[in-house]
């Protein structure tokens, strides 16, 4: 367990001073709109309560150092020598953050270096956006401390680029979005083209209803190949309908979407276009009639990201139909796909018995025992201390 008193005496063991600052960022659960952000699209997602924290302090020099409880041995750059090529491997997040800062117009042509260290409770590989609450967390932390004045909207657009040009995962703005703009109770209604966002209330606790997440253990690493392609796919349907991007279509054009695209190809483009359909129907059913009547729509959604858009695994597959079978309301695979974890929305007296049945059925598929734990819609990112 890790929290802002944690990162503060672990800075202070490894550096042999007390940080000016502790600050956070949580990860998130989409609960639903996948993979429509980088079509322009719309996404619904929220933080969660697992943090990471970033501890931060001054230099003399313009060197700035990081450290974390994940990695044995510390990174360390000049800040005028900050490149996309100029990092790798984990350091790559919080380094390339530093970097876009520069390049969403922060000036740091003056800026002091500065010692982090980073410690999360944010499982890693679990589709919950770690990368997002580390990127998040340092965007904010190094916003306010070298005094940029930059907005939330535009530090999530400063960790979408870090991850997209320096760590090399071609994402969209959704999980920065999410780790920056939360607030408890509530989830993030995001036009991605517009970056608009609504906070809309979810009333999951007031309904009696508790969001069960099934980490499923099996990794996953976006800047693979199998997001890549699924963007790639979306690009090239995109161009061969004549538009920018599959924002710019509707489910109303599937007709002739299947007549001009190859089988895959259309497939993947019924996904884009059903999906931000239902992220719409899910915020006015939320409206119109509360969080227990969204289940169809989180199952729908499952479906859809496992026979058109191809993205799930069995681990993922059996999880969800495990909880559609023993009660949930609804349940879905959340994040980039390939591995991670499943959602499942549940009345809080069905916990107990659909975590069981999980387990249950996991062990009869001879899978490896997945992790599962209870999430409500949480804060977004802060300063600690």
């Amino acid at each position: 367990m890790s929290d802002a008193a944690t990162a503060a005496a672990r800075f202070t063991e490894y550096y042999g001073r007390a940080p000016a600052g502790v600050w956070s960022a949580p990860g998130r659960v989409n609960l639903i709109g996948e993979h429509t952000d980088y079509n322009d699209g719309f996404v619904f997602p929220f933080a969660i309560a697992e943090r990471t924290w970033v501890a931060l302090g001054d230099r003399a020099d313009r060197v700035i150092r990081v450290a974390t409880s994940f990695a044995p041995d510390a990174v360390e750059i000049h800040l005028d020598d900050l490149a996309p090529d100029a990092v790798s491997d984990w350091a790559a997040y919080p380094l390339g953050v530093a970097w876009a800062l520069g390049e969403f117009g922060g000036d740091l042509s003056h800026a002091r270096g500065v010692d982090l260290f980073i410690t999360s409770d944010v499982p890693v590989g679990a589709g919950l956006s770690s990368s997002a609450a580390l990127e998040s967390a340092v965007a904010l932390a190094l916003d306010e401390h070298w005094g940029l004045g930059l907005d939330r909207p535009t530090l999530a657009k400063v960790g979408q680029l870090a991850e997209n040009r320096v760590v090399g995962a071609p994402t969209g703005i959704l999980d920065q979005s999410a780790s920056l703009l939360s607030t408890l109770d509530s989830a993030v209604f995001l036009d991605c083209r517009s970056l608009d966002a609504e906070v809309i209330p979810l009333h999951f606790a007031a309904e009696g209803l508790t969001l069960l997440v099934i980490d499923t253990k099996v990794t996953h690493a976006h800047a693979t190949g199998g997001y890549a392609a699924r963007r790639a796919s979306c690009e090239a349907g995109a161009a061969a309908l004549g538009v920018s991007s599959l924002r710019d279509l509707d489910v109303d054009d599937l007709d002739r979407a299947q007549a001009v695209l190859d089988d895959e190809t259309f497939r993947r483009v019924r996904h884009i276009l059903t999906e931000n359909r239902r992220v719409l129907d899910t915020v006015r059913t939320l409206h119109e009639r509360g969080p227990g009547a969204i289940g169809p729509l989180l199952d729908a959604s499952h479906a859809s990201m496992r026979d058109d858009f191809e993205i799930t695994v069995p681990e993922i597959d059996l999880a969800v139909a495990t909880a559609q079978a023993n009660g949930a309301v609804g349940a879905r695979m959340t994040g980039g796909g390939f591995g991670g974890s499943a959602i499942a929305l549940l009345a809080d007296d069905l916990v107990p018995a659909v975590t069981r049945a999980v387990r249950d059925a996991f062990a009869e598929a001879d899978y490896r025992e997945p992790v599962i734990f209870t999430e409500q819609p949480s804060d977004g990112a802060r300063r600690d201390r």
